[in-house]
């Protein structure tokens, strides 16, 4: 089994910033990609960034010059600074991993339970 822990979300004014972990625990052989999704009320998931083991990154248009991925291999955590953030980003945001649990075995997705960012004045 494979679990991820969120943490760092809350309430914050527009303009502000957070800083968003998820650290992966359990049947670790490997990690593959690791990214943010969010999703606002009435509205589907939405990827806002990833990276990869390599630590390429790519965004959501709506997050670009605001947010910023990275992670740590050794201790298989993935963070994501939010900086300037708008009432639009509030959400509920999910850490996502790709994992592998054994040699020789395919990565599959796991997710984090979620964990909720409100940016309200």
């Amino acid at each position: 089994q494979v679990q991820l822990a969120e943490s760092g979300g809350g309430l914050v004014q527009p303009g502000g910033s957070l800083r968003l972990s998820c650290a992966a625990s359990g049947s670790i052989f490997s990690i593959g990609a690791m990214g943010w999704y969010r999703q606002a009320p009435g509205k589907e998931r939405e990827l806002v960034a990833g990276i990869t083991s390599g630590g390429a990154t790519n965004y959501a248009d709506s997050v670009k010059g605001r947010f910023t991925i990275s992670r740590i291999n050794a201790n298989y955590t993935v963070y994501l600074q939010m900086n300037s953030l708008k009432p639009e980003d509030t959400a509920v945001y999910y850490c996502n991993a790709r994992v592998a649990t054994a040699y020789g075995r395919a990565r599959f997705d796991y997710w984090g339970q979620g964990i909720q960012v409100t940016v309200s004045s």
